[in-house]
């Protein structure tokens, strides 16, 4: 088949092929960079709010450690505190401690010995163990305790008392008493005494 079209004709109508070939292409990349511009907003938008919930996750941590250090902390300087008063306490004992065995010993009788001591509380009293050379003077030692001219005890009871060759390691103190005793409120020579010297700070 012979074109026998004008070349003017001819050339329009390869310029409107190409056209309309440029016009696809163009759509085409005009698709193209509108979807990537979807993905990039889309992308941009997820790591936005997962910076946000990182922040957040980060932010009730920090809260969380500091919480936890501030209990760490108190309970330290308690523990601190708690030995401070110990430390108090020991050294106010050892500082009267040989005064008032001292003491007790001038009221154990003659015929008696002091074999055993043991606190009971800080201020409260302590269990007392002697050895004595019959039953009458296991028995005196309590009365004696318990005299307020010794200036030690409230009172003091009478446990347990046995006597026989075999309740002491020594034959001379066949007898053994054991007496739990009250600390006076004005003894002088408490571990911490209740009571301050008129005088001091």
């Amino acid at each position: 088949m012979i074109n026998l079209l004008p070349p003017d004709v001819k050339q329009n109508i390869s310029y409107a092929r190409q056209n309309t070939k440029l016009s696809k292409w163009a759509l085409a990349c005009l698709a193209g960079m509108a979807g990537t511009g979807v993905v990039i907003l889309f992308g941009l938008f997820y790591i936005n709010q997962s910076i946000r919930s990182y922040s957040s996750q980060i932010d009730k941590t920090n809260q969380g450690l500091g919480a936890q250090k501030l209990e760490e902390t108190q309970k330290s300087v308690q523990e601190i505190s708690d030995n401070l008063k110990l430390v108090v306490q020991v050294l106010s004992r050892e500082i009267l401690f040989s005064k008032l065995i001292k003491q007790i010993g001038t009221a154990i009788p003659s015929s008696a010995v002091l074999t055993d001591l043991k606190i009971a509380k800080t201020s409260g009293g302590i269990d007392l163990t002697a050895v004595a050379t019959d039953y009458n003077t296991a028995t005196q030692v309590q009365l004696n305790l318990q005299d307020p001219a010794n200036k030690i005890f409230d009172k003091a009871d009478l446990i347990n008392v046995t006597c026989g060759s075999s309740s002491s390691a020594n034959p001379r103190y066949p007898c053994t008493v054991t007496i739990r005793a009250q600390f006076a409120k004005s003894n002088p020579f408490l571990f911490i005494n209740t009571t301050a010297p008129k005088g001091n700070n």
